[in-house]
């Protein structure tokens, strides 16, 4: 806790001074503290992406980063300062509750950020891509050795700078600090409630509510924390300004936008957000977005390289586009890791997706078991109630608006990938919405909040079987806070680290004894693949994953073996 509380410390700065250059190039002088901290965590993003096409991100991108730190920090020092006094000066002004509810959150976050990780994504490729980032940068054919390593989130990116690997190998928790950042903006809002009872300062207000779920997200740098984070902060910006074009806050939104794409591409309805401030306002619009436009470009064009450069696919997982390389994943495992996930999320195998019909599987999905129907019935049940809700209380075009966006998520989504962590940015915004209509006064959300603290409290401290919540044997029990954690977070890895050494062709790799399951990664030296893989490949796909030279750095391929 203490040492991810420190590289907190450091962190909140950097992102800070880079999120008030940022601001300062966008012409955006509204100084919002919590966005411009968002905003640096973008720039850093983005410039150790560029830097990763080269170089790893390590000791000598942090002397550069430091640097950099520093020019800006004496450059701007007044108006950096007097961003950070106005925000001292917000959480000064709280009431006495709700200063002791951020100050009980801050230390929940750092514990459960010390504790075991829980998400399984994190033991298939989280580690690996991030310790790979440290080592290599970005490596040429990274997919061929796992297939996960080719979803590579902008998010791991920002996680390779701020895990200090040159320093200490067990910081992995920048997702705590974006929830912690999301839980500040939250509470000065709905402080902000109370004085002007706007509902959408009510609706980001209730964000608290929702730590229950997100903590056992946030000891793994899980991209979902951002997407949920931005999204909520993106709706109240546009519930703030629509109908009219403030351009400042157009380009808070975009700048979200671009980073929530960047993180997870999933989330491309948002997009719609700021196109609906532009289309609405056409004429005040077009000649200001220039500089947004520029930032888009720039982002799409890291985006394609980073995704040509680890796969051959522009927008890998899809196969539309293919760079021919010799380090490009063969099109029939990128299809068969596209149809993988679409199967993971109805849960069914290829003869039984094949056989049903839409309605069946609609009807399938709606029932899957435990957490995923609750769910996915709670998606279905807010598309259906919502309209009747907004025409009675709020008929507003902005509710409306980001209402159709909901439904046009769904009907994407259906079809392909429907998680219901990928609805969950829509889920919580109308979730609060019902909320808000029933409690609105100081003491009953006093009650609420209260309540979920105590309540999370309980989870980060008491083991509990999680049966009733998923039929996933690795997933059947919360993590919990342990004393031995108070320093010390624990290892990036719930795994053991015992692994021997494998030789396939002139492949050197690692592989976890006793895999725990079929994509375990864990936090193994690179290259590093369970040897199941090896062999699955090798026996139904004739391929086997091989260096292009002696050095690591550059890159994998994967080699056809229908001669043998």
């Amino acid at each position: 806790m203490l040492l991810i509380f420190i590289s907190w410390l450091y962190i909140l700065f950097t992102v800070v001074n880079f999120g008030f250059i940022t601001h300062k190039l966008l012409k955006i002088n509204k100084k919002y503290f919590i966005v411009i901290a968002f905003s640096g965590l973008f720039s850093v993003t983005l410039l150790a992406g560029f830097w990763a096409i080269l170089w790893r991100i390590n000791v000598e991108f942090h002397l550069v980063l430091l640097i950099l730190n520093l020019l800006f920090f004496l450059k701007f020092k007044s108006g950096i300062q007097k961003v950070c006094i106005s925000f001292f000066y917000e959480i000064k002004k709280l009431p006495f509750f709700l200063k002791s509810l951020l100050g009980i959150i801050t230390v929940l976050i750092l514990a459960q950020c010390a504790s075991v990780p829980y998400i399984i994504d994190n033991e298939s490729y989280y580690i690996q891509t991030i310790k790979s980032l440290n080592e290599f940068g970005l490596v040429k054919g990274l997919a061929n050795l796992h297939l996960f390593l080719g979803q590579m989130s902008g998010w791991h990116i920002t996680q390779s700078v701020f895990n200090f690997s040159f320093l200490f190998k067990n910081f992995n928790d920048l997702s705590g600090f974006c929830l912690w950042l999301g839980n500040v903006f939250s509470i000065i809002k709905l402080n902000e409630y109370f004085q002007n009872r706007k509902i959408h300062y009510l609706l980001i207000g209730m964000f608290p509510l929702a730590n229950l779920f997100f903590f056992q997200f946030i000891s793994t740098p899980s991209p979902d924390i951002p997407v949920f984070i931005f999204s909520l902060i993106i709706f109240y910006y546009f519930l703030e300004s629509f109908p009219r074009f403030d351009v400042e806050i157009f380009r808070v939104i975009s700048l979200l936008v671009l980073f929530a794409l960047l993180i997870k591409p999933t989330t491309l309805i948002l997009v719609f957000v700021p196109v609906f401030m532009v289309v609405w306002n056409l004429k005040n619009a077009l000649p200001r977005i220039s500089s947004i436009l520029v930032t888009s470009i720039v982002v799409l064009l890291f985006f394609i390289i980073k995704n040509t450069i680890i796969s051959g696919y522009p927008f890998y997982p899809f196969t539309f586009l293919s760079i021919e390389t010799d380090f490009t994943l063969p099109k029939i495992l990128a299809e068969f890791y596209y149809e993988l996930t679409r199967l993971s999320a109805f849960h069914l195998t290829a003869v039984q997706l094949e056989e049903m019909s839409f309605y069946q599987l609609f009807m399938h999905w709606l029932n899957l078991p435990k957490l995923d129907g609750l769910f996915n019935k709670s998606i279905l049940l807010l598309i259906l109630i919502t309209p009747f809700l907004l025409y009675k209380f709020y008929h507003k075009k902005a509710f409306w608006i980001l209402y159709i966006l909901m439904c046009f998520q769904f009907v994407l989504l259906v079809n392909s990938s429907p998680q219901y962590r990928f609805f969950m940015n829509f889920t919580l915004l109308f979730t609060f919405f019902i909320i808000a209509l029933i409690f609105k006064e100081k003491r009953h959300l006093y009650s609420l909040l209260a309540l979920s603290v105590f309540v999370t409290v309980f989870f980060l401290f008491v083991p509990v079987k999680l049966n009733v919540f998923t039929n996933n044997t690795l997933a059947n029990e919360n993590s919990t806070f342990s004393y031995r954690n108070i320093v010390l977070p624990h290892p990036n890895s719930k795994f053991d680290l015992n692994f021997e050494k494998y030789q396939e062709g002139n492949l050197e790799y690692y592989s976890l004894q006793n895999s725990p399951f079929f994509w375990v990664a864990g936090d193994c030296p690179i290259p590093c693949v369970n040897k199941e893989q090896i062999a699955y490949f090798k026996t139904y796909f004739k391929v086997v994953p091989q260096q292009r030279t002696v050095r690591l750095k550059d890159g994998f391929i994967s080699k056809r073996i229908e001669n043998e």
